[in-house]
């Protein structure tokens, strides 16, 4: 199956090992292959990962990069046992990461880090009073 790829101008993305960057102008790829493709929207810089949450979406992405995925499990347990630890009403986004990597949907758990990425960026707003209590998976407060 194809993948249909319309880059912008400038816009990077992550093919296998390698980082594409377009030129000046609008650019349609169509990619054919079981090699890993990251758009620069999904990516995680280590430089940005300042947050528990983002160092998990750097985990799981390195994991889909990695041919040995396995080989980071540890520094992925030892993040989410952090981050239920501080935040158990974050269980519900973990166990939706969690399930995804069990079955080796790796792009798609990237994708559901997105969801505690932002969960996180709500209960920080919520605790230097910005925000109201944020909802969990499950619809509490």
């Amino acid at each position: 199956m194809s993948l249909r790829v319309e880059l912008k101008p400038f816009e990077k993305m992550i093919i296998g090992k390698s980082v594409i960057t377009n030129g000046e102008q609008r650019t349609k790829l169509t990619i054919d292959g079981n090699t890993p493709i990251l758009r620069a929207k999904d990516i995680v810089l280590p430089e940005h990962a300042d947050t528990p949450a983002k160092c998990v979406s750097l985990v799981v992405q390195t994991m889909y990069l990695s041919d040995t995925p396995e080989q980071h499990h540890s520094d992925y347990f030892k993040l989410i046992n952090e981050i239920v630890a501080a935040a158990p009403s974050t269980i519900g986004y973990i166990e939706t990461i969690n399930n995804l990597i069990l079955t080796n949907e790796l792009y798609k758990a990237i994708r559901a880090t997105k969801a505690l990425i932002a969960y996180e960026g709500e209960l920080l707003a919520y605790a230097t009073g910005s925000a109201d209590l944020p909802e969990d998976t499950a619809g509490n407060r």
